[in-house]
């Protein structure tokens, strides 16, 4: 972790989180000189999965991948502290969505402006805190009702930029949407430094 970075960008996670949908942004945060805080419903290890649509079938299919520690639980977040937000995939965000910190922290990203990133299922935590509605975003396929019974615009894109919102499909779209998300970012870096 970079530990000496002032810049902390927020990662809410929960058992379940898809693995490449929160390391590769994880390392990506390091790699850019910010700090990428994991915040979960506590502060405790948590087993990430990998998702993928084995050839042959119609659904996903889940195996256990690596563990992530929780630095902070959700109720002791203070959002002004971070300059963004990264909401990963997997099964998690479907109940960590329902946690009321996060309800609150997640609107202080979209009230603020700040950069908001999210891919697959990680939709699912912005749309139920009410954050979506008018919102052009991408998500994976089975999520787009999530999306848009709040309210969003669904777009079938591998990244989707929307203002100070950035997202892509799966972790297949990384590639796209990330530094997209980055750059957002690294912007608002240089503002609060040259504040």
């Amino acid at each position: 972790m970079n530990t000496h970075s002032p810049h902390k960008v927020l990662m809410p996670i929960g058992d379940a989180t898809e693995t490449v949908d929160t390391i590769y942004p994880y390392y990506r945060l390091i790699e850019e000189g910010f700090r990428p805080v994991v915040a979960a419903p506590e502060r405790r290890t948590y087993q990430m999965v990998l998702h993928e649509v084995k050839p042959g079938w119609t659904i996903t299919k889940e195996w256990e991948g690596y563990t992530i520690d929780a630095e902070l639980a959700f109720a002791e977040v203070n959002p002004t502290e971070y300059l963004g937000v990264f909401y990963s995939g997997g099964r998690a965000p479907e109940y960590i969505r329902y946690d009321e910190h996060l309800v609150k922290i997640t609107r202080h990203f979209f009230e603020e402006n700040k950069p908001v990133g999210s891919v697959c299922h990680g939709v699912e935590i912005p749309a139920y805190a009410g954050c979506v509605q008018g919102r052009r975003m991408t998500t994976v396929s089975k999520c787009r009702f999530d999306l848009e019974v709040c309210g969003g615009i669904y777009v079938d894109e591998p990244c989707v930029v929307d203002g100070n919102l950035v997202s892509g499909r799966t972790f297949h779209d990384h590639g796209y949407y990330i530094r997209e998300w980055i750059k957002l970012l690294v912007a608002a870096r240089e503002k609060l430094e040259s504040s």
